[in-house]
């Protein structure tokens, strides 16, 4: 969970400022694990209760998943899900400095070989279209609130970017009101303060109806 103001620009090369968070992964094989969390304004993991809660609902959907993690700040996340056995993550973030933090804390897993970071504007990303690997099963979808930002990320995921039977949580401010693919099937939500996570399972659109001759 990322919730980010304008922050001051960083000279290259900078090491990453300290911080005294701590990510805890909660379940699987990096269990109990502490990662460091970077002090970035904003920059908070996705709380234990809402992870448990939602990975308890993926429990049979994460191993073997392909994951992709937009708008991943501390890679809370995509990383609980390389631990529960997903076959592999890319983290997107567009914060240099949280990137970096973010492949430290793969390569302090040892998860290099499964996850991998895109420093970049994750909207960007989705617009450019996937590349040719495999499209991806679980996406976590968490953009900084009030920036119009969900919709249009939720339309250009439909570009490509997903598998037949997807699976997408997405997590917005509590008040707005989201629009989705109309092949999105809400399955649960669960509600965090001011936010609230979605989950849905993307079905194939039907097959389009022949036109009567």
């Amino acid at each position: 969970m990322t919730r980010r103001h304008s922050s001051p620009r960083q000279r290259p090369g900078a090491s990453p400022p300290k911080g005294n968070g701590r990510l805890r992964i909660i379940g699987g094989e990096y269990r109990r694990r502490l990662l460091p969390v970077l002090d970035r304004p904003g920059l908070r993991p996705t709380p234990d209760r809402v992870r448990e809660t939602l990975f308890n609902w993926l429990a049979t959907i994460t191993p073997g998943a392909r994951v992709l993690d937009l708008f991943a700040g501390t890679g809370a996340l995509g990383l609980e899900a390389l631990s529960r056995g997903a076959a592999e993550a890319l983290f997107v973030e567009r914060d240099g400095l949280v990137a970096r933090a973010l492949t430290d804390n793969l390569d302090t897993l040892g998860a290099m070989d499964r996850g991998r970071v895109h420093t970049g504007d994750a909207l960007a990303l989705l617009a450019a279209g996937p590349a040719a690997d495999p499209p991806f099963s679980l996406v976590f979808l968490d953009p900084p609130f009030r920036q119009g930002l969900a919709g249009p990320c939720c339309e250009r995921l439909e570009q490509g970017w997903l598998s037949a039977d997807a699976w997408i949580y997405l997590e917005t401010e509590t008040a707005l009101e989201v629009s989705v693919p109309v092949n999105w099937s809400p399955y649960r939500e669960v509600r965090a303060g001011d936010s609230t996570g979605r989950l849905y399972c993307r079905r194939p659109p039907p097959p389009a109806t022949p036109l009567a001759e």
